[in-house]
């Protein structure tokens, strides 16, 4: 049954297991102009800038309706909201979640309110993380539900995250429960949202895509799900002989592992506390980044303390794996891809890339190896240095929409099995 139970009980029973179904990685919303610093790599911030639905710097006296897919289902649901990169505290005095039915509207009847500690409103402090009280509802997986917030102050500067890839809107006044929006704007980023747990059943777990933008899926079709976390949990869901598995892209277009890309967000070392460690019931990791860390410092007129070695990469990332592995997680560590294509693209950049990659295959830190180069790479022997041509997006970098199955298609099942 693809709907919502009818029970609207609040205080589910104690039974199954908590666990993130969906969740995104949390950014300030960046201004019309992020002046000096470091800047994009590739298109991502030509690509951001362009696009005619990208998210709000600011808010008022709005409802703000999103879409985001459970990758597992469950028993009940509760939904989290994050103001950690706000200036001061933000006001939701009402917040629904429902199941998606087309466009802004939701589906008949399904709409429940969610509570905070037992109230419809809440403050959410800055720099908070706060999750709503549960509520009973059969949410299958691969369902895609939708998260309703009404923000009745002005000027409201959100924390989002920008590269939504699912279409959300702004609509005047208060029309959390309404079940399609009038006068509401289009945009592709969440405000707000972090995440959507639900509860389930004891063997469910979850896997973290911890990464940069190709794990949060730049270039892919708007509203086709396309990102390979998204693949891969459709994989799983697919596999009746597995455990339940949920799949939380947790990438940041622009994200480095040892420092902060201004206007983007934090870098991996700062956020992994909170992106990763802070989700219920993850045990895995999929550690896919790196390459931004090399393409930013050889950018010309960058200081050279942005620049990055291989060796300071590595070192970045045994600490990811240390702190991983002092929680009990596995680390799932991916080859860097071919960056023929890109605008940056030197001789020392790829020797830098190899040198990580043999890291990554040969070092036996990681519990598991994916090497995506492999997967992607051009088979031509006369174009060993880029990405296959049916792979790759019209910005010469990022997978397609094929490129990102053939990333998801490239891990195997059993490493989430046990």
């Amino acid at each position: 049954m693809n709907e919502f139970s009818d029970s609207t009980t609040t205080s589910p029973a104690s039974r199954g297991t908590w666990i993130a179904t969906w969740g995104t990685a949390q950014q300030l919303a960046r201004p019309a102009e992020t002046g000096g610093g470091p800047q994009l790599p590739d298109d991502d911030v030509a690509a951001l800038a362009d696009e005619p639905l990208g998210a709000p710097t600011k808010i008022g006296a709005q409802t703000v309706r999103m879409v985001a897919r459970a990758t597992v289902g469950g028993t009940a649901v509760r939904v989290a909201l994050s103001n950690s990169f706000g200036h001061a505290p933000v006001r939701i005095d009402a917040a629904w979640i429902a199941r998606h039915d087309r466009g802004a509207a939701i589906h008949p009847g399904s709409a429940r309110e969610l509570t905070f500690g037992g109230r419809a409103a809440v403050v959410l402090p800055t720099g908070a993380h706060i999750y709503s009280d549960p509520v009973e509802h059969d949410v299958p997986a691969q369902t895609d539900l939708v998260v309703s917030l009404h923000v009745p102050d002005q000027d409201v500067v959100p924390t989002t995250h920008e590269v939504g890839l699912r279409t959300a809107w702004l609509a005047p006044g208060n029309q959390t429960a309404a079940q399609d929006l009038g006068n509401a704007t289009a945009f592709r980023s969440y405000l707000w949202l972090a995440g959507i747990d639900v509860l389930a059943q004891p063997t469910a777990a979850a896997i973290v895509a911890f990464g940069d933008s190709v794990v949060d899926g730049m270039e892919t079709t708007p509203d086709a799900d396309a990102p390979w976390p998204s693949s891969l949990a459709r994989r799983l869901a697919a596999r009746e002989d597995m455990p339940p598995r949920a799949v939380i892209n947790m990438g940041i277009a622009g994200n480095r592992v040892l420092r902060e890309t201004e206007g983007m967000g934090a870098g991996a070392l700062a956020r992994f506390d909170r992106d990763v460690l802070a989700r219920p019931g993850v045990r895995w990791v999929v550690l896919s980044m790196g390459l931004n860390d090399m393409f930013f410092g050889s950018m010309p007129g960058m200081p050279e303390s942005e620049r990055a070695t291989a060796e300071d990469i590595i070192v970045g990332y045994r600490m990811l794996i240390g702190r991983a592995h002092s929680h009990g997680l596995r680390v799932v560590g991916c080859t860097l891809f071919p960056i023929g294509g890109a605008f940056l693209f030197t001789a020392e950049l790829e020797r830098t890339r190899q040198e990580v990659n043999r890291w990554i295959r040969g070092s036996g830190e990681f519990d598991a190896v994916v090497d995506l180069e492999a997967a992607t790479r051009d088979p031509d022997p006369a174009l060993p240095l880029k990405m296959r041509a049916g792979f790759v997006s019209d910005d010469g970098i990022h997978p397609n929409d094929a490129g990102q199955r053939a990333i998801a298609e490239a891990f195997d099942l059993e490493l989430f099995r046990e």
